[in-house]
């Protein structure tokens, strides 16, 4: 792998952090004061330039629920 230069070191870093503490994309780039369009075409184009992106979190949208009778 060449060495990633400063602008792809800096993207990266973020797509890790994001999935480090399992935050989503759009909370992370709000958080961060990010843009999310910008954070999202860095994480196409590093996986597309062999990067090893990290998996992305994504909650739960249904949870389950037991309901007591």
């Amino acid at each position: 792998m060449n060495e990633l230069t400063s602008t792809q070191a800096y993207w990266l870093g973020h797509l890790f952090h994001a999935s480090s503490r399992q935050l989503a994309l759009s909370e992370y780039a709000k958080e961060q004061g990010l843009n999310l369009a910008a954070l999202l075409a860095w994480e196409q184009r590093l996986a597309v330039q062999g990067m090893p992106v990290p998996p992305r979190y994504r909650p739960l949208r249904f949870v389950t629920v037991e309901v007591a009778s």
